[in-house]
């Protein structure tokens, strides 16, 4: 906190001592006082973007999760999809944002789409991980006392993969804002992004500002909301803090 006010002090010293226009580089007290004007209309498109944003992430979530319990427990389909789910990470999101577009129209769902394609790599990578850095020694308890692989599933492995399944999560989560947000550039009439675009294209630099400290405080509303799913997992399973 001491850091973040010693930044935001330094720039609003220098934008006043050198006389830096608005248009360029505005001030701190000039973004709060237009996000506090003008609350009603940033609120108005924050909803859709926070939203849209929280949908793509809950659905690559439940997505991202599922594929990798196929992963863990199927060695073909390990060798079937992983590598292709590596190439389509490599290729760079931003050059697919148009194809959504053409596919899916103008609407929430292409944006949803996108969301939900750049935010469920890390989400896939972190749970196939956490599933198969389970104590084997706890399976192999487990399996010599016949327990199902099911049981072993819900009392083992999900467990002891929370940490690394959360880690996926809170880095999905960003992604998924970022793919809203592209996707707001480039069709949408209402949200963050296109208020953005919409405030650059007329020159008004402290609009387009205040819309990102908005979008900052939107994003920060969703990963806390991840990090305390987090801390309620772990009272629920007893899982160490790390």
């Amino acid at each position: 906190l001491l850091v973040a006010a010693g930044v935001l002090l330094l720039w609003e010293v220098g934008v006043r001592m050198a006389g830096i226009p608005a248009v360029i580089l505005p001030s701190p007290t000039a973004i709060l006082e237009l996000v506090l004007d003008k609350h009603d209309i940033l609120l108005r498109h924050a909803i859709p973007t926070t939203l849209e944003s929280a949908g793509g992430f809950l659905l690559a979530s439940g997505a991202g999760i599922l594929i990798a319990i196929l992963l863990t427990y199927s060695e073909i389909a390990r060798q079937a999809l992983f590598p292709n789910l590596v190439f389509f990470q490599l290729i760079p999101k931003i050059a697919l944002a148009p194809l959504f577009i053409m596919w899916l129209g103008i609407g929430s769902q292409s944006r949803l789409a996108f969301s939900v394609f750049i935010s469920i790599f890390p989400i896939i990578i972190a749970t196939t991980a956490g599933l198969s850095a389970a104590d084997p020694n706890a399976v192999r308890l487990c399996r010599s006392l016949t327990a199902s692989e099911w049981q072993i599933f819900t009392n083992v492995r999900f467990p002891s993969a929370l940490p690394y399944i959360f880690s996926g999560m809170k880095i999905g989560i960003t992604l998924s804002i970022i793919g809203v947000i592209i996707g707001e550039f480039i069709t949408s009439q209402r949200g963050l992004g296109y208020l953005i675009i919409f405030a650059t294209s007329r020159a008004d630099t402290v609009v387009a500002m205040a819309s990102i400290v908005v979008l900052c405080a939107s994003g920060l509303l969703l990963y806390g909301a991840v990090a305390l799913a987090k801390k309620l997992t772990d009272r629920r399973y007893g899982v160490p803090r790390g």
